[in-house]
């Protein structure tokens, strides 16, 4: 059997190594460090997005089916408009405001019941707010789009006796026909106010109102500031929806001018 022998061993630096591995440590070290980078200069060009821009064949080929598909929904026959509506038929209240405003009572009010177990005294938008007529013949999802392109949605807010009455002042001053519903003002033949009803009774000035409108004019839009700083419930639906979903269940529709704001004869 062989005895297992002990040699002695030298550690040798090599210097040219060393200095190598500390250099390489070195740069390792300070290219690890935190850089801080200074904005010098920004530049940009700016593209409109008109009938000039060329079409891209690859593009329309790939977005084609799509389109024909979103096209066939959009034009789909879902109601039925008997007579031509257009916002300005007629001064203080017209066929298509009194729809507005119905719609925006009848598909809301159940939301908001739903969720506060309270019902609505009113509803108040703007006559700005529809952005086209609706004419005779089908009424489509394409209509209740064009009606109302924004995505401005149900808002109620609770409003005094006092800020229901500035809200009467505002109106009788601008003498346009706002869609209202759940409201009915009377004119004397000078513009006086004959009579105010709100759900055919006299306003209770200790009551709070609940009152329908749209997010844009609860923020103050038209110069409605009588919303300012209302207790507000969000419902979260929108105009156009309530339009649509009004649309796909009454078969004909049927609306037309009423006394509900109005001058005596």
């Amino acid at each position: 059997m062989k005895k297992n022998k002990l040699v002695n061993s030298k550690v040798v630096f090599n210097h040219s190594a060393f200095a190598k591995a500390v250099l390489l440590s070195t740069i390792l070290l300070v290219s690890c460090s935190q850089k801080i980078y200074e904005l010098k200069k920004v530049s940009g060009n700016q593209t409109a997005v008109d009938a000039t821009l060329e079409s891209t064949e690859e593009i329309e080929a790939f977005i084609a089916p799509f389109k024909k598909s979103l096209d066939g929904q959009m034009n789909e026959q879902i109601s039925y408009n008997p007579t031509s509506m257009h916002k300005n038929d007629y001064k203080l209240n017209t066929p298509i405001g009194n729809m507005m405003a119905a719609i925006v009572r009848t598909q809301g009010e159940p939301v908001y019941y739903s969720r506060t177990g309270k019902r609505l005294d009113m509803v108040l938008l703007n006559h700005g707010g529809i952005r086209s007529g609706l004419n005779a013949g089908p009424v489509t999802m394409r209509s209740a789009y064009e009606i109302m392109p924004f995505d401005n949605e149900i808002v109620i807010a609770e409003l005094s006796g006092k800020q229901v009455h500035e809200l009467i002042n505002y109106l009788v001053e601008r003498k346009s026909a706002h869609p209202i519903d759940g409201l009915q003002i009377l004119l004397n033949k000078d513009h006086s106010i004959n009579k105010v009803l709100i759900n055919k009774k006299p306003i209770d000035n200790y009551k709070t109102y609940t009152v329908a409108t749209n997010d844009y004019l609860y923020n103050g839009g038209d110069n409605m500031s009588f919303f300012k700083d209302t207790p507000m419930t969000k419902i979260d639906y929108k105009i156009r929806n309530a339009l649509i979903d009004y649309f796909k269940k009454v078969d004909t529709l049927n609306f037309k001018r009423d006394n509900r704001f109005d001058i005596l004869k």
